[in-house]
This record gives structure tokens, sequence and C-alpha cells, in this order.
């Protein structure tokens, strides 16, 4: 809601472009003593302070500057009149205004922020110049009614230069000033630096200047210095500030010392050094940005991979939980189905055995070898299925020996394959899961080898071990054969659990298949830091 007091603290506009008007006025007879052949402040303040303000305030601030231009006429004692003030002083600053409005309809903006805002700033700052300089050919040919041709490009590349080094000087510090203020910090940065390095690069240009020959005009290179040295610490603020004074510097040892006009090729070296200076502080500026985004980015993305580092590690979790919850379903139904379901098969047996003195009286002796044969297949297919559900070989004979002389063993013996082992370490130092999930690895290896490699010899070797307080185990399995047939190509049911079981446990999984056979390789390691190090040793 509108409150009545904030009308008093904004003031109309009516009263604030005669106020922005008097003030550019008043700066502009402050600067017009500074006017130099080759160094027009005054050009510059025009340029900047048009490109700043409102359109609206324009008509005040060129009214301002025609007031000051006439006093500043009147106090010189220039007779021009009326017609001569038109002709002499009103074009410029309607040619500066009207290409002004020209680059600000195509969006040109008041901004050194990136190296193309600079390019674009300067180029429009030599369009303007440009024009404005062609604007004071055209009244010195109309008014003088033979101007030599020496003479006028003399003043025309007096009025370019000048007028470059002016807008060069005066519009960085002015967007500074109302557009792109620094931090407090940056300020006292400027400042300490402005101390130690700014002040004593004056004195040692006072102090050569008053030399003649050489060292003067090495005086004025060392000056420009400091220039290049704030424009890489401070970027464009620092080069356009440093360039000011290095400049006001070079000027008061050109009146006071040496009371000499400063000729061209010092004000030129100093256009060329101050627009280099401005480009490649505002390079600096944009590298230093460029460099905290990536700094940012590079936060953010590791805040997001720790996030999905706990995620992946809640998923291990889980799969292993699951897992594990698998494994002891499977032991409990083992348990129960040994219990029960071979209790009662000893039972039949039992009672068969009971009545086979019956069966015979009774001629049925058919019968009870039948019966006996039909408990003997289910007793072997209990058996498998136990083997299937736990292996009872891995809780008799453990890890080890069950890889070495258990059931694979014999599964590949009956299919005539070569059994190779090379088996080394302490599997203690591994968890229950994670020996389980070796020997299932095996015996699922084993399985595929011997329904579709076509082998001659079935390798496998382990190596349990400790690193940095942590159990790994390496398992290297291989085959001779064909390799995997189209049909499963890698990624049938058995591997893709054997793929499943090892990603569950967090380790790696690498799996090889062509004319040369199978290669396996898995990487599996104890969640649990081992408290005995030292204890690896080869399993018996």
């Amino acid at each position: 809601m509108y409150h009545p007091r904030m009308r008093q603290m904004t003031l109309p506009s009516f009263v604030r472009g005669p106020l922005a008007g008097l003030g550019y006025a008043l700066l502009w007879l402050l600067l017009w003593p500074t006017a130099e052949p080759y160094w027009m402040l005054p050009f510059g303040l025009r340029f900047g302070v048009l490109l700043l303000a409102p359109l609206r305030y324009w008509p005040w601030l060129l009214g301002g500057e025609l007031i000051a231009t006439g006093l500043i006429d009147v106090h010189l004692h220039i007779p021009l009149g009326w017609i001569g003030f038109a002709a002499g002083d009103l074009p410029q600053p309607l040619v500066v205004a009207i290409c002004l409005w020209l680059l600000r309809r195509t969006n040109l903006k008041a901004s050194l922020r990136d190296p193309e805002d600079v390019s674009r700033l300067l180029l429009s700052v030599a369009f303007t110049v440009l024009a404005a300089t062609a604007a004071d050919a055209v009244l010195l040919a109309l008014l003088h009614s033979s101007p030599s041709s020496n003479m006028l490009l003399d003043m025309l590349g007096q009025d370019l230069l000048a007028n470059y080094v002016g807008v060069l000087l005066m519009t960085p510090p002015l967007i500074l000033l109302f557009r792109a203020r620094p931090t407090r910090q940056a300020l006292r940065a400027l400042s300490m630096d402005g101390l130690l390095v700014m002040l004593p690069s004056l004195v040692i240009l006072l102090a050569l200047a008053e030399q003649a020959g050489p060292q003067r005009e090495f005086a004025r290179v060392l000056s420009l210095a400091p220039v290049l040295f704030f424009a890489f610490r401070h970027g464009w603020r620092g080069a356009s500030l440093s360039m000011l004074v290095s400049s006001l510097g070079m000027a008061m040892v050109d009146r006071l010392m040496i009371h000499a006009d400063p000729t061209a090729s010092a004000h030129l070296f100093l256009a060329v050094a101050g627009t280099g200076a401005l480009m490649l502080g505002s390079a600096t500026d944009a590298l230093r940005r460029s460099s905290a985004r990536v700094a940012e980015q590079n936060v953010h993305l590791g805040a997001v991979n720790r996030r999905l580092d706990h995620l992946a590690r809640q998923l291990r979790d889980a799969a292993r939980g699951n897992l594990q919850a698998e494994e002891d379903l499977r032991r409990h139904m083992a348990a129960e189905l040994h219990d029960e379901l071979g209790q009662n098969l000893t039972a039949i047996q039992t009672h068969v055995k009971l009545a086979q003195s019956r069966l015979q009286q009774a001629g049925l002796e058919d019968t009870g070898a039948a019966i006996n044969g039909i408990l003997g297949h289910m007793r072997r297919a209990l058996h498998q299925l136990l083997d299937d559900l736990r292996p009872a070989v891995l809780d008799e004979f453990g890890l080890m020996r069950a890889l070495d002389e258990g059931p694979i063993r014999d599964l590949l013996a009956t299919a005539r394959m070569a059994y190779h082992t090379d088996l080394r370490g302490e599997p203690r130092l591994l968890e229950e899961d994670i020996r389980t999930a070796i020997y299932r690895l095996a015996q699922e290896s084993a399985t595929n080898a011997v329904k579709h490699a076509q082998a001659s010899e079935f390798r496998l070797r382990l190596r349990i071990g400790e690193r940095q307080g942590v159990a790994l185990a390496l398992l290297d399995i291989r085959d001779d054969g064909i390799g995997l047939p189209e049909r499963v190509s890698g990624e049938g049911r058995g591997l893709q659990g054997m793929r499943d079981r090892v990603t569950s446990l967090g380790g790696l999984f690498r799996l090889r298949a062509g004319h040369g056979g199978v290669h396996l390789r898995v990487l599996l390691r104890s969640n649990t830091p081992n408290r005995e190090p030292g204890r690896s040793k080869q399993a018996n």
C-alpha cells in the first residue's frame, strides 16, 4: 500500500531533470580547464553521461552543457554571437546525442562486464568519435573559405584522438560509479593496492620525468605498467581507475615539470594501452566469474555425488539384505525338508523292509522293489534339492575344501573335464554371504561350462587377502570351450543372477566370452573391516 511519506523521499521528475542538468554543467565547468590538444575529458564526460542517463533527462543535460559552454566563451572573451555559438558549440553535442540515441536503440548497454560488452562499447565510441570529427570537419570547411589540407588533417586527427582518449578515461569510471559499484572489500583492496603500487609508480614517474632523453619516455611507459597490474588483479574497474590516475599523473608532469604540451605519440600510446587494459580487465573478470561458477557447480556436483553414493549404499544394503534373507529362507527350507520329508522317506523305507516278508508271501516282491526304487529316486532328488537350496558341503567342509573336493569336481569329472584349482587365503576373513556367493558363482560357472562350453578343462583361482584392513576376494574362472551360445548371449538367467548377486554385495563383475572360452573375474570386498590384520594365511 502506498505510504504518504514515500512521496517526500523521492523528488518529482520536473525537479530531478533540472538538478541533473545543473550538476552536469558544474562538472563540465570543472573539467574544461583540463582540456588539451590530445586530451578532451569533457567529451568523455558528455558521452558517458548521455550513455547512462534516461532519455527524458537529455534536454536538461544538453541545455546545461550549452549554458556551461556559453559561460566559458564569455569568460574567454570570445565574441561569437548567437550564430557563431550555434555553429561552433551546438553541432557536436547534437551529433553525439543522435549517435548515442541510435546506438541505444540497437541495444547498446552501459556495461563492461564481458569482453563482448567492452568490444561493443569501444566500437560505439569509435563510431561516435568519427561522426563528431566529421561534423567538425564540415563546420571547419564552411567557416573557413580555403583551409589548407595539412591544417585540416592535423585538426581532425587531434580531435579524433582527444575525443577517444577522453571517452576512454571518463566513461568507465562513470559506469563504475552509477552501474557497477564495487563492494567494500573490493574498495579496500583497490585502496591498498593504490598505496602499494600506484603511489610508488607515480613517484618513479616524477623522478624520471626530470631527466632528459630516453628516461622521460621510459617514465611514460613505466607509468602504464600498474594499469596492467590492476587489470589482472581488479578487472576492468581497476584498469579504468588506474588508467585515469596514470594519465592525470602524466598530464601533471607535462604541465608542471616539463612545461610542454604532450605529444600525439604519448596519447596515442595511452589510447592503445588503455583499450587493451580494458579488454584485459574485462576478460579477467569473465574468467573469474567462470571459475566461480565452475567451483559452485563442482560443489553442487560433489553434493549430488555424495547423495548418489549414499543412495547407492542404501540400495546395496537393501540388495544385500534381500540376498541374506533369501539365503536364510533357503537354509530354513532345506532344514524343514530334511527333517520332515527326509524322515518320512526313511520311515517309509523302514516299513517297506518290515513288510518285505509279507509281500513275498503274497507274491508282491516286484511291488516292494518298485517302491524301494521310487524311494531311492526321491531321496536322490531330495538330496539334489537340498544341495541347491543350501550346499551342505559348504557347511561341512568350508569354502576351500568345498571348491576343491566337493560336488563341483564330481560334476566336472562326470563331464570328463579337467578341473584345476589354485586357492589361497583365509576364508574366515570374509563374511558368510560372501563365502556363499563365491561358491554359488563357481557352481553356476561349472554348470554353464558343462552345458554349453564343450570345454576340456575348467580352471578356478581364488585369492583372499587384506588391504588397509579390508578383506578382499578375487575369483578368476575360465574354460577353454567355445564360449556362450547366442541364445543366452551373456545375459541368461543364470549369468544375470550371478551379476545381480555380485552387484548386491558391492563387487565388480567382469565377463568375457569368445572362441577362446569364457573368462569370469569377480572382486568382492567385506563391508566390515577386519579387526585382526595379519591373519591371512594359505588355507590347507
